[in-house]
């Protein structure tokens, strides 16, 4: 048997929220090692190449984290993080205007100012960053503090500076409410509605306007108006904070599946591998913490078990709810690039690379008439479709082609599209069953070729060279992280975010067991999206515990709220 080893801090998963707390710890002085299940590192930014040549993104593609805190403090431009600034312009694109059945609907000038006031671009100076870092890279205050209007962190930042915006029905509209009052037109509406939905908290759930809302933000505005992007995507985001993490002495395994968290004393000390773990069944000690980078599942049903466990709490982990849908994710190879159809070809005029990829846009947006629809079928009857394919939305994500140097931007034999996303019924509600959607993956797939080809031509047989597509389960199966192939794992609705994500017993990322802290986008606020937040939240909680001991380079949210009888992560 292997000889067991021992570090300061053991994190058990290598996807970017637990790298990315490993290169805080690490940074920090403390030995860290983080153990991975599969052969590599990178959770859901990663890259994979399906046929030579070709390489698609099947899960993380885009760039949501801007503003994240993390970016300064780990310093990852020396890591070789670099952004590409040439890609689509979305306020050319939005100038373009929302696509409809009938064609392109001009975007009005209530649109335009409304939205950009909702992100604090009008603020006097602009507010943006303040405004995204108080929404997502802020800590839930400790469960001592009634949360309310006044030490909630956005509301304190509209109040302060964008008093017009402010009003107590921000914490309890929804996006679509907060869009009526400061939008015009409703295929606007529904274009930013449909990208929240697919981005986090959805339009249509109260309690969470701003959150929703400022989810579209992170994607558009941080980046100076334009759909800007990571060089060689999410995948070399993440291998910069790898980079990070193993320069300050982190320790990385992969092939390392855990089996067990191991409590002695009511204190997690380390964890056990399985037997068939490349470094066999040993056991990795922990001297100051465990930290779960998975999720909520696989800790508290499988890693922990009910012996370590209150029954009460077992129960609550299983009643969170996963009724987000789940983005089925389509991707094609094609001989002759996609094109607008007529209607469309303005688009054109805003599309990137040589061959004017088609690129970051909603359709059908006609009226939130069509949104309610396709919600309906994901989350209120839970099965198949109902829509037809001519009102069933779909999202274009912006297109690494306009780099020819980018791992999507050329193929000697094809043309690679950008990746299409659709939402779906989660399988683990679906009325027929788990494995519904896989017995009728073709029709799927046939279906959403139908669905695309309203506004796009090139999707004809002739032209498929080949199509990549994921179903639910066989997302979860290439990434258990992926809970039935959602990205955002648990909800993003009103009772399962910041002091309630997912539980309130989980909120601050401490686990009922002491020594045991979660970072994951199902256990953490703000959720998904590899923001970096998780991590730089869980810090605040760290510190609290006397457990990390940052240098001058950490600076905490100025929304954080310590707790009582803890030791500040406010530096002296």
């Amino acid at each position: 048997m292997s000889k067991d080893e021992r570090y300061d801090v053991v994190v058990v998963g290598g996807g970017p929220n637990g790298m990315t707390i490993a290169a805080y710890l690490a940074k920090c002085g403390l030995s860290v090692c983080v153990l991975e299940e599969r052969v590599e590192c990178g959770g859901a930014c990663e890259t994979v190449e399906p046929m030579p040549g070709v390489r698609i993104y099947p899960h993380a593609m885009l760039m949501y984290a801007a503003p994240a805190p993390g970016f300064e403090q780990l310093e990852l431009h020396k890591y070789g993080f670099r952004m590409v600034w040439k890609p689509g312009d979305a306020i050319a694109q939005g100038t373009a205007g929302s696509l409809t059945t009938e064609g392109i609907v001009p975007q009005s000038d209530e649109d335009k100012m409304g939205w950009a006031k909702l992100g604090g671009v009008l603020g006097q100076p602009p507010f943006t960053k303040e405004l995204m870092r108080a929404t997502f890279w802020c800590p839930p205050h400790p469960p001592e503090v009634e949360v309310t209007d006044e030490n909630t962190p956005y509301m304190q930042v509209y109040k302060q500076r964008q008093p017009d915006v402010w009003t107590h029905e921000l914490r309890e509209w929804t996006m679509f409410d907060l869009m009526d009052e400061h939008c015009g037109t409703d295929p606007f509406k529904t274009v930013m509605a449909f990208a929240a939905w697919a981005s986090g908290a959805a339009a249509h759930w109260e309690g969470v306007a701003i959150p929703a809302a400022l989810c579209v933000h992170l994607l558009i505005l941080p980046g100076t108006g334009n759909l800007s992007l990571p060089r060689g995507g999410l995948h070399g985001y993440f291998h910069a904070i790898h980079r990070c993490a193993v320069r300050h002495g982190a320790v990385v395994r992969t092939t390392c599946p855990v089996d067990e968290i191991i409590v002695a004393d009511g204190r997690a000390v380390g964890v056990r591998l399985r037997e068939n773990a490349a470094l066999g069944g040993r056991k990795v000690w922990a001297n100051k913490a465990v930290i779960s980078a998975v999720d909520h599942q696989q800790t508290f049903l499988k890693m922990l078990g009910p012996q370590h466990l209150d029954p009460g709490f077992i129960q609550k982990v299983k009643d969170i709810s996963l009724k987000n849908g789940t983005l089925y994710v389509t991707t094609y190879l094609t001989k002759k690039p996609l094109q607008w159809k007529p209607k469309f070809k303005a688009m054109e005029a805003v599309a990137v690379g040589p061959n004017k990829v088609p690129m970051g846009t909603v359709y059908p947006a006609d009226s939130r008439e069509i949104y309610y629809e396709n919600a309906a079928d994901v989350d209120g009857r839970k099965g198949n479709f109902t829509v037809p394919p001519e009102r069933a939305m779909w999202f274009l994500t912006p297109s690494q082609a306009f780099n020819p140097t980018d791992c999507q931007g050329y193929h000697p034999r094809g043309h690679v599209s950008a990746a299409f996303e659709m939402n779906v019924t989660s399988p683990d509600y679906h009325v027929d069953g788990e494995d519904a959607q896989d017995k009728i993956k073709d029709e799927m797939d046939a279906f959403m070729r139908q669905a695309f080809s309203q506004a796009l031509d090139g999707l004809d047989e002739d032209n498929i060279i080949h199509c990549w597509s994921a179903t639910g389960r066989e997302v979860e199966f290439r990434n258990t992280g992926l809970i039935g192939g959602t990205w955002s794992g648990s909800r993003h609705c009103k009772d399962q975010l910041w002091t309630q994500r997912p539980i309130p017993e989980l909120a601050r990322y401490r686990a009922p067991v002491d020594g045991l802290y979660t970072c994951h986008q199902t256990t953490g606020h703000p959720g998904a999206l590899c923001l970096m937040a998780i991590p730089y939240n869980l810090m605040h909680i760290l510190i609290e515990d006397g457990i990390a001991e940052p240098g001058d380079w950490w600076y905490p949210s100025p929304w954080y709220i310590p707790q009582q009888g803890k030791i500040s992560a406010i530096p002296r």
